[in-house]
């Protein structure tokens, strides 16, 4: 990489710490070129505005979160062994983005009523998500794994209402063994929906 490059992935990697801790909003050129030992204007070339910059930051955690979750994820067969591995490894990096925060749920929280293009990007980058646990869990009654009768759309509603509650009990009111909680209620959530057909695995497998 160009010097240009780097220094403008280095501004990019100091700007999403920013805004997992104090959120998109809170992500000013100022605060950044003191944290980079920058000028306003050296930040400003790189990035020709705030709004340009907060994107760029958007895209950058979704990036990372499709390297740490759902391409890892992918490896693993069709059915019921990929959804417990997306589950496990958003719940290992939401274990990691309690001391910080997670954008994906303080950017819902920031733009929930906010119109632009930060709020399209954020829903969008959400629902593609969504819409991947969707394709797992409809995968998933396909292979057998999960019942025939499975909603697929209510089953991925209750994943996500584990993380949510995870992330409030852990980062806002810091009760300890949030995250085993989670993983207790993923593997309830299995066995209500698994299917008992002979030679399936034992739906209690406990996710990692």
């Amino acid at each position: 990489m160009r010097k240009g490059e780097l220094t403008r992935a280095a501004i990019l990697d100091v700007a999403l710490d920013l805004s997992s801790r104090d959120g998109l909003e809170g992500l000013t050129i100022g605060l950044l070129a003191d944290r980079m030992n920058m000028s306003k204007s050296g930040v400003f070339a790189h990035f020709g505005s705030r709004e340009d910059l907060q994107m760029e930051v958007l895209k950058l955690y979704h990036h990372r979160f499709e390297q740490e979750v759902f391409f890892p994820s992918m490896k693993e067969p069709r059915g019921i062994l990929r959804l417990k591995s997306m589950y496990a490894r958003w719940i290992k990096r939401v274990s990691v983005e309690i001391a910080s925060g997670c954008i994906y749920i303080s950017g819902a929280v920031e733009y929930d009523d906010r119109p632009g293009p930060i709020r399209e990007e954020l829903v969008s980058m959400v629902r593609a998500w969504q819409g991947a646990l969707l394709r797992c869990v409809q995968q998933s009654i396909e292979t057998g794994d999960l019942k025939p009768d499975t909603d697929p759309q209510q089953l991925v509603y209750e994943m996500y209402g584990l993380i949510l509650g995870l992330h409030h009990d852990a980062r806002f009111l810091r009760i300890p063994g949030s995250v085993e909680r989670a993983r207790l209620g993923f593997n309830r959530l299995i066995d209500n929906y698994h299917n008992p057909r002979p030679g399936a695995a034992p739906a209690a497998q406990k996710t990692s």
